[in-house]
């Protein structure tokens, strides 16, 4: 079997630059994060694994966005007798040539470097709020509640003993409780 796996990170994004007419007989699309392996459609590709079967990704990034992951991801596809095929950087790793030297090589320099990318995308980041937290501009998210439902939990707040379950029922974190009521 042919898989085409797509990853996108928000809602927000589409998947229509990745896998551009690469034919396939089932294709696993995940919503989510690159930064860690639990995906669910990545989880279920990698379960339907057969000897003989092919995995398109559209780029190493898609995959994995740190090198350890990339590195045990790749190892588990060739484990189960399968292979992958990275399009953009045009790299393809089977079964039969799972100690190839040169192919490890070429798959941990470029995840380090996608890595690296990450790296430095949160780092920018992280600056630009920093800057903009200084100026007054960026105070985070916008709350969920509005001023009157914020008054209620206040109320609901100094009336309970337990915290802890009062933000269970309003659907928020302990920790979000405290700082709505601060």
């Amino acid at each position: 079997m042919i898989f085409n796996y797509l990853r996108i990170s928000t809602a927000s994004q589409n998947t229509e630059r990745q896998l551009i007419n690469i034919d396939c007989d089932r294709t696993f699309k995940d919503v989510a994060s690159g930064k860690n392996r639990s995906r669910p459609q990545l989880e279920l590709m990698m379960l339907s694994l057969r000897a003989g079967d092919v995995i398109n990704v559209h780029e190493l990034s898609r995959l994995a966005r740190n090198t350890k992951d990339l590195l045990e991801l790749v190892e588990q596809v060739l484990t189960a007798g399968a292979s992958i095929n990275f399009r953009k950087e045009n790299l393809f790793f089977s079964g039969e040539r799972i100690d190839d030297a040169f192919q490890k090589l070429m798959l941990t320099m470029l995840g380090a470097i996608s890595t690296f990318e990450r790296d430095l995308l949160l780092e920018r980041q992280a600056e630009g709020i920093a800057i903009a937290k200084s100026k007054g501009v960026y105070k985070g998210r916008k709350s969920k509640f509005s001023n009157m439902q914020v008054a209620d939990i206040r109320l609901r707040f100094n009336e309970s003993d337990n915290k802890t379950k009062l933000a269970k029922e309003i659907g928020i974190t302990r920790a979000y409780l405290y700082r709505l009521v601060a």
